[in-house]
């Protein structure tokens, strides 16, 4: 399954079937499904990656990483420290 690929809107919002989520262009390893949860965001949210070198994060604000493919530098969004569903996780 690509993940973030927002032309024409995000279709994995509401898709919960088991499988790993991959970078749109380069088809690296981003997140698994067992770490996607339901969120108010307009995005799907997951609690983790799949591995410790599947994105790239650098600080963009107090409490929010800028986040990109570990792989190719494609941006993904945002890690979200402390949102997440349970006390201190994150959301990305």
């Amino acid at each position: 399954m690509s993940f973030c690929s927002f032309v024409g809107g995000e279709v994995f919002k509401d898709h919960f079937q088991p499988g790993i989520y991959v970078c749109a262009k380069c088809g690296h390893e981003l997140f698994s499904s067992r770490a996607k949860y339901e969120h108010s965001s307009p995005w799907p949210a997951f609690t983790e990656t799949l591995r410790g070198d599947s994105v790239a994060k650098r600080q963009e604000r107090p409490g929010a990483l800028k986040v990109t493919c570990g792989k190719c530098g494609n941006g993904l969004g945002h890690e979200f420290l402390n949102d997440g569903p349970k006390r201190g996780q994150s959301r990305f």
